[in-house]
């Protein structure tokens, strides 16, 4: 029994520093969890997408007849019913789809926006 007087020790010493590698390894060291990965994916995807068809959104609102009145709504609109204003409009909805994207609302009401004042 002699012999084996280091495995507890060894043993301890393995767990504790299992435990500071864990910590230092999520707090600074840049891991994240599965699922912390897969949602970051998740919004870089709508951010992208969002972004590839404001264009889309921004062609849409030149060529409707009712964008005079639309863009008048979207002045008087609160900063936070703006995108509202963009879905019911129809210009945040993209061909194939019967629903608006939120997140391209979003960013066509920031490049219609810019040349709104506020």
């Amino acid at each position: 029994m002699e012999s084996f007087a280091w495995l507890k020790p060894a043993a301890l010493g393995a767990v504790a520093g299992a435990a500071v590698l864990a910590f230092v390894g999520f707090s600074w060291g840049g891991w994240v969890t599965d699922y912390n990965s897969k949602k970051s994916v998740g919004i870089a995807q709508a951010s992208a997408i969002a972004q590839a068809l404001t264009p889309y959104c921004l062609e849409r609102a030149k060529s409707d007849p009712a964008s005079l009145q639309i863009m008048a709504d979207l002045k008087a609109a609160g900063r936070y019913s703006r995108s509202d204003v963009i879905k019911k409009a129809g210009w945040a909805t993209p061909l194939g789809s019967t629903e608006p994207n939120s997140d391209l609302a979003q960013a066509c009401q920031i490049a219609l926006g810019e040349a709104v004042p506020t």
